[in-house]
């Protein structure tokens, strides 16, 4: 299964909440341009010892919102591989998302918590590195 993964990177996933909503699915809600970026970098699987012991994290506005390792994965990453290839052909590029964290804007049960326009984001995954990204209102 190594031989399958090149390398990694942070994928911080958006949501139009409001078509989540709407339609009941999350895949309309994620496809919307931007709400996929990648990046900062790719990191090649030598420069990562295991993929399965990192620490990543998310704030907005200086809060910390998500905090976890991806050891906790309901899925790990050769489970998610061996799956996909069996519905789909895997291509050299393609890009696996794995999903998300808990603490997740929706799934803060008493008061969810939505991004708005103006909101900085900051998003870390030990060795693959950081970003940060503004957010704009839609056009």
């Amino acid at each position: 299964m190594s031989r399958a993964i090149a390398s990694s990177t942070t994928c911080p996933s958006a949501s139009g909440s409001s078509n989540t909503a709407r339609s009941g699915t999350r895949a309309r809600a994620k496809g919307f341009d931007t709400f996929g970026p990648i990046g900062p970098w790719i990191v090649t699987k030598d420069e990562v010892a295991d993929l399965q012991k990192l620490d990543l994290w998310l704030e907005v506005d200086g809060k910390r919102y998500q905090n976890g390792n991806t050891k906790t994965m309901v899925f790990n990453v050769a489970q998610l591989v061996a799956y996909l290839s069996k519905i789909m052909s895997l291509q050299p590029g393609d890009v696996i998302s794995t999903g998300t964290l808990p603490g997740v804007g929706m799934g803060v049960k008493r008061n969810a918590v939505y991004l708005k326009a103006g909101q900085t984001m900051k998003l870390g995954i030990q060795g693959l590195g950081e970003r940060t990204q503004k957010t704009v209102a839609a056009k």
